[in-house]
């Protein structure tokens, strides 16, 4: 930009006068703080010993997870076999030569929408494995009309009561609600594997015996209690059975090392503190990936250690008010509902097509929306896919509730902030003074009906 010339001013110029002048100056700003619902939302639990147990009552019936499957070209697709242990009849198998036959009675085949798989009440000819797209399961109600009992997709499995039940029978009728790949095997093609195989057959014996036992709607080994009795009949003893194996959660780490010169320290102090402001921005990218693990680490991230059980999909692809309502309803007191903000708004436009007004509640002096009185929180450390889909989770918190907590120990050495300390390392021959910045932290679902999952939430804007 050109300098107007002195001589053609009758004032001094402002920005020569600035250089006289004391700036008013913000502290440095930083664009990546979010709100971080998550930990301010969770309950959290002082580990002491750095390891916290989580003891549940004894459960007989395993629950099922989802297939792995590799698909290596276009005609190309094959089953995991170590992942096939994620069928209930399978769980605990560890025959790696056994699993690989099985996996190897599985073929490929194409449905298109509106193909049906297996019809309600027919005899089950063979297993099932979804590798590629989404299949709806029906049956016929009381009166005759047809009933939409959920959707099952990518990973998941049915037809699995072949290698243990000579007459089963299908419970509903599976139908292709998109272009499916999945993946088939015969009764007998499985029934010749285990026949060859005694290890297996001796470890389906043993299902079927835990199946045998008495248990309760979810599947922990049941009290004996007598009601509803008069006069003076024998009451039957009873205990209440434990997990001899619970699962222990081991608190993580996040860390990083803070290095500020010596000079800058020394010298540019006035009016901010150099470390201050270095170890304040430090501290807060920490705490962005502390709740970034609490999502997604593969050990103890609530995205990975959600029960199957507890996941279900959309009914079309964007979040719906009946879908929500479904995920609610899945657990008794949902504290809350995270969500990444493109969900946030796609679930608004689907509420905006259907007239209806999307609810607010305060909390902590915030106004967050609600849906049914529960607070939907951003979170946009929630990944959505490349194909534009991601997850809503709904939870409910705290030890009094048996729900989720987050795990830290406090009063650490040379603790900064609850669960994060700065221990200084030295200074170095640059004279660059070095400070370790360490979060210890975890998450832990005390049972699985604490946290449930919407997946394959469709968040791409619709074409008008």
């Amino acid at each position: 930009m050109p300098t107007e010339p002195t001589e053609s001013r009758l004032s001094l110029d402002t920005r020569a006068a600035r250089n006289l002048a004391t700036t008013t100056k913000t502290r440095p700003q930083m664009q990546a703080i979010s709100s971080r619902w998550l930990l301010r939302m969770l309950p959290w639990v002082d580990v002491r010993g750095g390891t916290y147990r989580v003891n549940r009552r004894l459960t007989h019936r395993p629950g099922r997870g989802r297939v792995g499957v590799v698909r290596s070209g276009a005609d190309d697709v094959r089953i995991v076999p170590a992942t096939l242990t994620e069928i209930p009849a399978l769980r605990g198998f560890d025959d790696d030569e056994v699993l690989t036959a099985v996996a190897g009675e599985f073929a490929a085949r194409e449905l298109r929408p509106g193909d049906v798989v297996a019809e309600e009440g027919d005899p089950v000819t063979g297993a099932w494995v979804i590798a590629h797209g989404r299949v709806e399961r029906l049956a016929t109600g009381r009166y005759g009309a047809t009933q939409f009992l959920g959707v099952i997709a990518d990973g998941d499995q049915f037809g699995d009561d072949v290698l243990t039940d000579d007459d089963a029978r299908w419970p509903c009728t599976f139908r292709a609600a998109t272009p499916c790949t999945v993946l088939f095997a015969p009764r007998d093609g499985l029934r010749r594997v285990a026949d060859r195989s005694p290890a297996l057959r001796e470890h389906l014996a043993g299902y079927l015996d835990t199946l045998s036992r008495p248990v309760n709607r979810r599947g922990e080994a049941a009290v004996r209690l007598a009601a509803g009795h008069t006069g003076e009949p024998v009451i039957d003893g009873t205990f209440v059975d434990y997990d001899l194996h619970p699962r222990e959660y081991e608190l993580g780490v996040a860390q990083t090392i803070l290095r500020v010169h010596t000079r800058v320290a020394d010298l540019f102090n006035d009016p901010m503190s150099q470390m201050e402001q270095q170890l304040r921005l430090t501290i807060h990218e920490l705490r962005e990936r502390q709740e970034s693990e609490l999502l997604n680490n593969p050990e103890f991230g609530l995205l990975h250690n959600t029960d199957y059980d507890q996941r279900i999909y959309t009914w079309s692809g964007p979040p719906t008010p009946d879908d929500l309502d479904d995920l609610i309803s899945m657990r008794r007191k949902t504290r809350l509902l995270l969500a990444h903000p493109k969900a946030i708004a796609a679930f608004f436009r689907e509420c905006n097509k259907r007239g209806l007004v999307v609810g607010s509640t305060e909390v902590n002096g915030h106004e967050v929306p609600a849906w049914r009185g529960i607070p939907i929180f951003p979170c946009g450390k929630i990944p959505i896919s490349a194909h534009r889909t991601t997850s809503i989770l709904a939870l409910r918190t705290g030890e009094e509730d048996e729900g989720v907590v987050g795990l830290f120990q406090t009063g650490i050495p040379e603790e900064y902030e609850p669960g994060l300390n700065v221990r200084f390392m030295g200074i170095n021959p640059q004279a660059v003074m070095s400070y370790l910045v360490s979060a210890y932290f975890s998450a832990a679902v005390l049972v699985p009906d604490a946290i449930g999952i919407l997946e394959d939430v469709d968040v791409a804007t619709p074409r008008t």
